[in-house]
């Protein structure tokens, strides 16, 4: 049982538990907390809105306890700037990155396996100056750390997939929200293409089964969907700033297919049009009729 439940179980109970001044409310706000789906939340700082979506969901202790090994998995795979929003907003991934030592990580891992060179997009993305202050361990993917994992899903039987991420306490995905040529949207399912070996291409002749079945093995505890900057066109690479636009938002939440699903109506879809996230609902790994969430609004 953790922290959360036992003052939950204390302040409920009614067993003549002596409890203290304040922790009521507590309870009260991790309550209110937890029967928020999703949070939205907008502003000029992507620091803060990111801190206060973050907050509005139940704060960064809900998900990450001392000395836990974190991995955040942010989308690092072009050699492109931040303004052409190709990559993970570097502001968003460093202040997750410290909400987890202010939690009480023992250690924050970042990493992809980019399409690019991996020395140029860390440096151009603004990913490693911005860790580098952190005391973040941002690292190169090490091609002997993939693995064959079974993952029994409808298209991908087995894959090879980056160890790193099922020997962590604790997974933050931290995807950004662009248009993709074959998928349609990228942003949350598709982001953990970047820990698939192997020749990952092959996927795109199934991408939305692949994209689901995924879903059956990563398990984040958190998703922050990065929508400062978006990407409208010429996706996954982009690079011509017509295609981009600013929203200054974040979406934090826990469930991929509902995150995914609210964030096709950045694009003027739903997330009916996107197939991983039908056949995700379908499944039951996620629930995309964001019509029957909790969805709070927050404006910085």
């Amino acid at each position: 049982m953790d922290r959360r439940e036992l003052l939950k179980i204390a302040a409920l109970a009614g067993i003549g538990l002596s409890i203290p001044k304040g922790l009521d409310s507590l309870v009260g706000s991790i309550e209110a907390a937890e029967k928020t789906d999703l949070v939205v939340a907008h502003g000029t700082s992507p620091a803060k809105i990111t801190r206060a979506a973050i907050d509005a969901i139940g704060g960064i202790k809900r998900f990450i306890s001392r000395g836990d090994v974190i991995v955040i998995k942010p989308n690092i795979a072009w050699d492109r700037l931040p303004e052409q929003a190709a990559n993970t907003n570097p502001e968003v991934v460093a202040t997750v990155a410290q909400l987890c030592f202010e939690a009480g990580a023992k250690k924050v891992k970042v990493f992809d396996s980019p399409v690019n060179d991996p020395r140029r997009c860390y440096v151009q993305s603004g990913i490693e100056k911005a860790l580098k202050p952190i005391g973040v361990e941002l690292k190169y993917v090490d091609e002997r750390r993939f693995r064959d994992m079974n993952i029994k899903g409808e298209a991908l039987k087995s894959w090879p997939l980056y160890t790193e991420i099922f020997e962590a306490d604790k997974v933050i995905n931290i995807p950004v929200a662009k248009h993709h040529s074959i998928a349609k949207l990228t942003m949350s399912m598709k982001n953990w293409m970047g820990i698939m070996g192997g020749r990952r291409s092959s996927i795109h002749q199934r991408i939305d089964e692949s994209l689901a079945d995924l879903m059956l093995v990563i398990k984040p505890v958190l998703t922050i969907l990065d929508a400062v900057r978006i990407m409208t066109a010429n996706g996954p690479s982009g690079g011509d700033l017509a295609d981009v636009k600013k929203l200054d938002t974040v979406i934090a939440g826990t469930d991929q297919v509902a995150i995914d699903s609210y964030g096709a109506t950045l694009f003027g879809m739903k997330g009916n049009d996107l197939g991983y996230v039908r056949i995700a609902d379908k499944m039951g790994l996620g629930t995309m009729d964001i019509s029957k969430l909790n969805i709070k609004k927050i404006n910085i």
